[in-house]
């Protein structure tokens, strides 16, 4: 997989003019949503290259995230004239960068994309690492490929069009990061002051968290064995995330995370030894942030049956972890037990309140 090149923003004008020149294109195209189009196209479709870019919007949220949307949007780059030589400019959260990357990806085989994550969560997860794809049947980005932007343009302006809870979750991201890291990073994070947002500061933050990121990506880009460290906190997670779904009582991706960070910090003080004072600090720091998501033990087996068709399984049934016997200390390809999992379920009860 060909390495993408992530730019911190100083002028994004510059950054993108220098992007988009950097090939022949034929023709440009600029993908947002519904919200990105309001908040954020304005932003970038006044420079001077992109006046006869092409646009093509799609709807917000994880709930657009699927093959009607994704061929919509393969639907608009063939009948506005798209070929091999094109280019898509992914304007958005990371619903827009996994499905706007996934359909570059595979349209006509293959055309360049640049990412401009708009969210603190693409920022720092989604646009970087190469992995695109869509949600189906009911399971999270269930089909997908790796497929790296050219480039990935960070500027943190952005996010003052965001809400605080979207915030929130991409700095979960960030402190699974700081928690597959070192203990500086990781205690940066925690005393960070997410009510009061200092955006120099954050983007300081997220240039570190991104650098964790492509360290690891870097190391095994298909995921075959330390890119599962940035799998941390997401098994149960994504369980969480499933069964709110489900229910019909949606939650953002990093909140899931965080919570599904929880338990798998408790398994990994049982299991490897995580510290008890950091697993505390943690806790207490995800409780004071990220409330709780609601369910009851008559919901364990339906969030097991989630967990069993992780795509990050080794085999069916066979339910896969990444745990730390300290901050920095990854163990890839842990399993758990039905039991074993069920008590995560109890902790996380208990001590969420």
């Amino acid at each position: 997989m060909s390495k993408q090149e992530v730019v911190i923003c100083h002028d994004l004008e510059e950054n993108l003019r220098h992007a988009v020149s950097s090939q022949s294109y034929d023709k440009v195209f600029i993908l947002t949503d519904e919200h990105t189009r309001t908040y954020c196209l304005p932003i970038i479709e006044k420079y001077p290259f992109l006046a006869h870019a092409e646009q093509i919007c799609i709807g917000v949220e994880d709930i657009h995230k699927n093959l009607e949307t994704l061929a919509y949007v393969w639907n608009q780059l063939s009948s506005k004239g798209g070929t091999r030589h094109s280019l898509l400019i992914n304007l958005g959260g990371g619903m827009v960068t996994d499905l706007g990357g996934f359909a570059a990806a595979t349209f006509k085989r293959g055309i360049d994309m640049i990412n401009i994550p708009t969210t603190l969560l693409a920022m720092v997860d989604a646009s970087v690492g190469g992995k695109t794809g869509i949600n189906f049947n009911g399971l999270k980005n269930e089909i997908g490929a790796f497929a790296p932007a050219n480039y990935v343009l960070i500027d943190c302006e952005f996010l003052k069009t965001l809400d605080h809870p979207n915030i929130l979750s991409g700095y979960a991201e960030m402190l699974k990061h700081g928690l597959i890291s070192n203990v500086e990073h990781w205690s940066e994070l925690l005393n960070f002051n997410l009510e009061h947002v200092d955006y120099k500061h954050l983007q300081k933050l997220v240039d570190t968290s991104i650098q964790v990121k492509e360290k690891v990506v870097e190391q095994d880009p298909f995921e075959k064995g330390i890119r599962k460290a940035l799998n941390f906190g997401h098994t149960i997670g994504h369980a969480f995330e499933s069964f709110a779904l489900e229910t019909e009582h949606p939650v953002l991706h990093g909140y899931a995370v965080a919570w599904g960070m929880v338990c798998e910090l408790y398994y990994s003080h049982l299991r490897v030894g995580f510290p008890k004072d950091k697993l505390r600090q943690t806790i207490q720091f995800i409780k004071e942030h990220y409330g709780k998501l609601d369910f009851s033990c008559k919901d364990y087996d339906r969030l097991y049956e989630f967990m069993k068709h992780d795509k990050k399984n080794a085999s069916l049934g066979n339910v896969n972890f990444t745990l730390l016997g300290e901050i920095g200390d990854v163990h890839i390809n842990q399993t758990a037990t039905q039991d074993e999992i069920y008590d995560m379920f109890d902790f996380y009860s208990e001590t969420m309140g």
